[in-house]
């Protein structure tokens, strides 16, 4: 016997869905969860997909996601055509199969089971999904969450299906992410003749203490919940690659992502004061807050998840806040408890990205069981 969670699985790798494209994904989820009695509110701005889905009324429970995905990179690289899904040794190839199109298709098999058990269940069961999370992020839930908001429509709990485990399935749940902020410094010299070094003055022999200060910064020691705040740079710019000529500009772009022992003002202040303490230089610095960070405080959603999770495949997860940023960033706006449970993350983004069969089949028991705990 087929598996549906498999076959449903394979039907939305086959659709190209780079962000922001949903290439179809949307209409194969819309017609299941149609056929089980949900109401679908399609919010497609631009070319970004998106719809809330809602079955009864009461205390709402929402699984979100994103039928998006990151390119696939070097086709030939793959062992198989990206997105033509492939089935090899107890593992299904394909991009998106980890993130996230395996946990859509669990969730929609989960509802589907526990709508036939119960189809008078007492609470409201929703679907938030987008086609923009892997790209910009700014039509996909963001706005949905703003549309329901302005109406005031009641949203309790949420479970965010991405990739969090790392070796087995269910070891890491997140209850919150990191902030990130992106930084442009630029810093400002003299352009002149490399033979007349005293006729001009380099921005990079400036830059480089300061690098050195940002590279061995100690931000914070992180706390129970989060890992320390890291900073990276992600490039350095400096002149036209001429080699008898001392730049005019440096500029440095780095990104940080920050704790909950921070906020986006704290960092900027510790900046001014690093950069400050560089009497002789001259600077100027752009700022751009992409995500604040945020944390789940109410236990209840974590408890079930862990609990569930835990009867399933015997790992207690372990609540780590690692990793990059998520839709939950706009989600917890809503007063929602938000919890994020998925597959294994260790091939996501990657060449020959996969996925395992049998965990495909234990998340959609999870979800399930996490139905049936909350609105049964």
């Amino acid at each position: 016997m087929l598996c549906p969670i498999v076959e449903l699985t394979k039907q939305l790798i086959r659709c190209p869905s780079i962000s922001p494209y949903d290439a179809g994904c949307q209409d194969l989820l819309i017609n299941r969860l149609e056929a089980i009695g949900f109401n679908i509110e399609t919010i497609n701005i631009n070319d970004t997909k998106n719809f809330w889905a809602t079955r009864r009324r009461g205390e709402t429970l929402a699984f979100a996601g994103h039928t998006d995905v990151v390119p696939p990179g070097d086709i030939n690289s793959w062992n198989h055509f990206p997105f033509e899904p492939f089935m090899d040794k107890g593992m299904l190839f394909g991009r998106g199969a980890a993130d996230m199109k395996g946990a859509l298709a669990a969730m929609v098999v989960a509802a589907e089971r526990f709508v036939k058990i119960h189809p008078n269940h007492k609470g409201c069961l929703a679907f938030l999904i987008t086609s923009d999370e892997e790209n910009t992020a700014r039509n996909g839930t963001l706005k949905v969450v703003e549309r329901l908001m302005s109406r005031n429509d009641r949203l309790d709990y949420c479970l965010i299906g991405e990739p969090t485990s790392e070796i087995n399935l269910g070891d890491i749940i997140k209850n919150g992410r990191r902030g990130s902020i992106n930084a442009k410094l630029t810093i400002k010299g003299i352009q002149g003749h490399v033979a007349y070094p005293d006729l001009a003055d380099n921005p990079i022999h400036a830059g480089i203490q300061i690098l050195n200060e940002l590279i061995h910064a100690v931000w914070d020691k992180g706390n129970d919940f989060f890992p320390p705040t890291i900073m990276q740079i992600t490039n350095i710019q400096a002149g036209d690659g001429v080699n008898n000529i001392i730049p005019g500009n440096l500029l440095i772009k780095f990104n940080i992502r920050f704790s909950t022992e921070l906020d986006d003002e704290m960092i900027r202040e510790r900046f001014d004061i690093l950069l400050a303490a560089n009497k002789q230089l001259n600077y100027s610095i752009e700022w751009d807050l992409a995500a604040k960070p945020f944390f789940t405080y109410h236990k209840k959603l974590t408890d079930i998840v862990i609990k569930t999770v835990f009867h399933y495949s015997k790992v207690k997860p372990k609540i780590f806040n690692n990793g990059g940023t998520s839709d939950g960033r706009f989600i917890i706006c809503t007063g929602a408890q938000v919890v994020e449970l998925g597959l294994v993350n260790k091939t996501i983004h990657k060449i020959n990205e996969y996925v395992r069969i049998f965990d495909l089949q234990i998340l959609s028991k999870i979800y399930q069981r996490i139905m049936e705990q909350i609105i049964a």
